[in-house]
């Protein structure tokens, strides 16, 4: 039940994101360019919930996010896939306590999954190479994504302690004590 409720309150967190990058964020743009909330969503997922649930429920929000306002369906799910596996690999080797830590892991995650999609739109749908407007565009998009880190990573920290919590119980046999 605390699981199935978790998994609720992530899909709720989900649509609100939703509507805060496609109404709040596309109008507070650098040069056009606003964040990608579901890289940050996906990285905290990985780093804070049970790995085998992440990569799942980061392929279905990819996948919905596709439905929403994508021209190739799976480009999303490939994205937030990425990045929750980036959140699983760093957990293991870094602190999630650090803020400085876990703002230098979202801006390589922010990196690596644009430079991938925008590799697959261009085998895809055989898009023109420019890489100074894509460095541009990514560059912008890594500050903005590292400045809301930094300034939401208490609240983040704090959801991704309560999600930790209901996703790792304690499985102790009170009968024995």
């Amino acid at each position: 039940m605390k699981k199935a409720f978790a998994i609720i309150t992530i899909f709720i967190i989900f649509f609100c994101l939703y509507f805060f990058q496609s109404r709040v964020f596309s109008t507070f743009t650098i040069a056009g360019v606003g964040p990608n909330l579901f890289i940050i969503l996906a990285l905290f997922l990985g780093l804070y919930l049970n790995k085998l649930y992440t990569p799942f429920i980061c392929v279905f929000l990819g996948l919905l996010l596709d439905f929403f306002y994508s021209d190739i369906i799976g480009i999303n799910a490939i994205m937030l896939l990425i990045a929750s596996i980036g959140g699983i690999l760093f957990v293991k080797n870094f602190s999630k306590e650090s803020r400085i830590t876990i703002t230098i892991i979202s801006i390589a995650m922010t990196f690596i999954c644009e430079l991938i999609v925008y590799i697959l739109r261009i085998i895809i749908l055989k898009a023109n190479i420019e890489i100074v407007a894509f460095l541009k565009i990514v560059s912008i998009e890594i500050i903005y994504n590292a400045i809301l880190i930094i300034i939401l990573y208490p609240l983040i920290q704090k959801f991704g302690n309560w999600l930790e919590n209901r996703f790792t119980e304690d499985k102790i046999l009170t009968k024995y004590f």
